[in-house]
């Protein structure tokens, strides 16, 4: 592992330097990588590592005909590389569970009644095993248990292993039966093209997941964009302005500043007016949200947050009420002025160099 500076404190890392693709190789040449579920991480994740060429299969249920229809398109071909969920986990000797949340409690007794000694349990999250009072997913000892979690959904895992750039992975062993369950891990986060893998806990990573996406990800950042759009509406601004200023100049031009080299080099690249009222009402915003977040906190950590997951995300109607709420906010103003928007954008190759990227060998991962 390679020891780099964040912030003052010293962490070590693992990067494709220290770890090459040949290592990987090595380490996963007899294995059959079983990924069940073609939803969120699995087509991203199964893809790079068939790019990379690794054994994969998918387990995917065909009472989801989107997604067992979206596997055939991707190339996974029925009875050879795609199976129903019992028949992956049987032939497989790594199980990467990358269902949801609510559905791994669903399947667990199913792959639990197929594992075999010496296989290894993957996940790209700790919900499972963390909250097993919830979930009742308590693997047997003689199984390795493992984590590679990305930091980023699966379109940006997948985007970025065919730009070659990766997303950084956090990883952990929850428990190693064979003695080569780091080993296994840490081969596996970079197969999928992690662009670096930093340790963690299963602990540690479901709750700062969970924080992180109620929190600045995706749910702050969507109230706190309403909140402002909302009061530059209610002041006689247009939505094209309104929206320019909430959302657009935000992310088209000021998160990519932040990304390039950080939050202050972004500040002295804005205006000077700009920068001083930024500086004035940062503290005022950090004052006014901090009770939010230590009580966000105080909710994932004791089961709450999961709690409500697993309540809401098994309720049979629960895609059906999901459309619901989203489609209140596709079809709010706000978002309808970001529509119009996109339109408006100059059109760029982007697509067409992903385009030109696919199905290249070690992409992500040299």
């Amino acid at each position: 592992m390679a020891r780099i500076n964040f912030g003052g404190v010293e962490e070590e890392v693992v990067t494709r330097k220290e770890f090459p693709m040949s290592k990987v190789r090595r380490i996963l040449k007899n294995e059959t990588i079983a990924i069940i579920g073609y939803g969120v991480q699995g087509p991203a994740q199964s893809l790079n590592l068939r790019d990379n060429g690794f054994n994969v299969i998918i387990g995917q249920s065909k009472k989801f005909k989107k997604d067992w229809d979206r596997a055939r398109k991707d190339g996974w071909v029925p009875g050879k590389t795609l199976f129903d969920i019992e028949e992956a986990v049987e032939r497989g000797t790594i199980i990467q569970m990358l269902v949801s949340d609510a559905a791994q409690r669903v399947i667990w007794p199913t792959v639990k009644k197929r594992l075999n000694p010496g296989d290894a349990l993957y996940f790209s999250h700790g919900f499972s095993i963390v909250y097993k009072d919830q979930t009742k997913v308590i693997p047997p000892e003689d199984v390795d248990v493992i984590m590679v979690a990305p930091k980023g959904s699966g379109t940006s895992v997948r985007r970025n292993f065919l730009t070659g750039a990766g997303i950084n992975s956090s990883f952990a062993v929850h428990q190693d039966a064979t003695g080569h369950a780091e080993e296994r891990c840490i081969a596996l986060g970079i197969g999928i093209g992690s662009g670096y893998l930093f340790p963690t806990t299963f602990e540690h990573e479901v709750f700062s997941d969970l924080t992180g996406e109620r929190g600045v990800l995706m749910g702050a950042l969507a109230g706190l964009m309403e909140a402002q759009y909302d009061v530059l509406r209610q002041n006689g601004h247009t939505p094209s302005e309104a929206f320019n200023e909430t959302v657009e100049e935000l992310t088209q031009s000021l998160i990519r500043l932040i990304d390039e080299n950080g939050m202050d080099w972004m500040y002295a690249n804005c205006s000077a007016t700009a920068q001083r009222g930024a500086l004035d009402w940062k503290p005022k915003f950090k004052k006014a949200t901090l009770p939010v977040f230590k009580d966000l906190y105080k909710s994932v950590k004791s089961g709450t947050e999961t709690r409500r997951v697993l309540n809401s995300c098994g309720k049979a109607n629960y895609q059906e009420q999901l459309s619901k709420e989203l489609n209140k906010i596709g079809d709010s103003e706000m978002w309808q002025a970001g529509r119009a928007c996109r339109t408006l954008r100059p059109k760029t190759k982007g697509k067409e160099i992903a385009k030109g990227t696919k199905g290249v060998k070690g992409r992500g991962a040299n």
